[in-house]
């Protein structure tokens, strides 16, 4: 039995793994960061990154097929599916390669396979290469994210049902579609394969699409989305499901009764749950909450000297909390810096149009009883935007009616997640919309909305 020490061994390679690893050889720790398949986990390789190369090959053609707006036409416009779905693989290879890279760089050590933590201080190689090695660690950081959620009474077979991660690797599309959930991951599959030409009926249990989303966020996106095609079903249950050789067949049910629905494909868009998958020994008692480990202010679970950070650790599931835990793990691990927890932080939908929050809803303020005002700006008044031909949506901001600080922002048009962080670090710095409006925007830029928006709230917008 071979051993090896280390001052940090981390299971998982994800946005919190790798984040993590990088940041204990900036301060010089000697790191190792243990991962089944390649760098950049499920973000990286079947989520995020992917995912954003196939929508923009959607705005593409979307934006191919309406050119006579710009004064020419672009004729024979050929799909290649399959080269489509190849270049957001070779995206995800690009990136993965990048992250290995990085880890070389701040000297990380990299292992391809899984470990399985046996004690405080003592990890097993037990997959891969390496497999029966035994690492010494005076920390572990249990890093190893989340899975697709299924259903037990529906097997998922990659072609007539998915999850996320088998619909990223699909290389014929398919004519019909249902998706169950309409949350981030489901809006931006149905705005993907609507693009294309595949016939989309998107399914939600609750109320509106986006459910997290402010409510006028949300119907504007439904609105939009019925425009392009999509059949929206809020409020509708999946009553019962049915796989053939040549299709699903779907009951689904609502206040108004049931109906029935055929189509190709099922694409499971219901969340996600957490993945341990033998990474912690039956012998450690580490304690969970609904199956999701409990860490404390520095990110330390149960078991003295083991850490965990990212998905595992519960919501929210993103890949920028993920990293951002990581790093302020790490340092206070370390004895950089005291962690800071997360405060606001922005979620976003990469869909057309776009969506992006931070901070309270407008719903939510009402519920706390907060004294607030709305500011709102449509981007069909901003120059810029009716320029570029992107004047679909609005951007909101809701502020506090005594002192005009940002409660929470939220937007919805073609640039949104690019434009979100100016509220994000207007809320850090506590900054008023008094601030925002005060600070000079280059003219014409779609951030003007911003602070216009913000001007808004006082009833001082000067272009509506």
């Amino acid at each position: 039995m071979s051993e090896d020490t280390y001052d940090l061994i981390i299971l998982g390679g994800g946005p919190a793994g790798y984040a993590a690893g990088i940041r204990a050889g900036q301060l010089g720790k000697k790191a190792v960061v243990i991962e089944m398949e390649r760098a950049g986990g499920t973000c990286l390789n079947w989520g995020c990154i992917p995912s954003k190369a196939l929508l923009k090959s959607a705005e593409s053609y979307q934006a191919a097929l309406h050119s006579e707006v710009f004064g020419f036409s672009c004729e024979e416009i050929k799909v290649d599916f399959e080269k489509v779905m190849g270049r957001s693989r070779k995206v995800a290879d690009q990136m993965g390669g990048g992250i290995e890279f990085l880890f070389k760089k701040n000297k990380v050590e990299y292992i391809v396979g899984k470990g399985m933590i046996h004690a405080a201080g003592m990890v097993e190689i037990t997959e891969g290469d390496k497999a029966g090695t035994y690492l010494k660690g005076s920390k572990i950081m249990i890093s190893t994210g989340c899975k697709p959620r299924t259903l037990p009474e529906i097997a998922v077979d990659g072609k007539r049902v998915m999850t996320s991660r088998e619909a990223l690797a699909i290389t014929e599309q398919p004519k019909t579609i249902a998706i169950m959930g309409a949350g981030a991951i489901g809006a931006e599959f149905a705005y993907f394969l609507n693009a294309f030409g595949t016939k989309v009926t998107l399914i939600e249990m609750l109320p509106k699409v986006l459910p997290v989303e402010d409510a006028e966020i949300s119907d504007a996106l439904h609105k939009s989305f019925a425009e392009q095609g999509i059949d929206c079903r809020v409020g509708t249950r999946v009553d019962s499901v049915e796989v053939g050789e040549n299709g699903v067949s779907l009951t689904l049910g609502n206040d108004q009764g049931s109906e029935s629905l055929e189509v190709e494909s099922l694409l499971l868009a219901i969340g996600v749950v957490p993945n341990l998958d033998g990474a912690v020994s039956e012998k450690l008692k580490i304690d969970t909450v609904k199956g999701y480990l409990k860490v404390d202010e520095n990110y330390e679970t149960s078991e003295s000297g083991i850490y965990a950070t990212g998905d595992i650790v519960g919501p929210p599931w993103l890949a920028h909390i993920a990293t951002y835990r990581a790093i302020q793990a790490v340092n206070g691990m370390f004895g950089h810096s005291q962690p800071v927890p997360v405060d606001a932080f922005p979620g976003c939908t990469y869909c057309q149009p776009q969506v992006a929050s931070i901070g309270l809803t407008e719903e939510k303020a009402k519920e706390e009883g907060i004294e607030y005002k709305v500011g709102k700006f449509p981007f069909a008044a901003s120059g810029k935007a009716v320029a570029v031909n992107h004047s679909e949506g609005f951007v909101k901001v809701i502020v506090g009616k005594k002192y005009g600080e940002i409660l929470g922002a939220h937007i919805i048009g073609s640039d949104a997640t690019e434009l979100i962080t100016e509220y994000g670090l207007a809320m850090k710095l506590e900054a008023t919309v008094d601030e925002i409006h005060g600070t000079i925007h280059a003219h014409p830029t779609m951030s003007e909305a911003l602070a216009e928006a913000a001007a808004a709230a006082h009833g001082e917008a000067i272009h509506i």
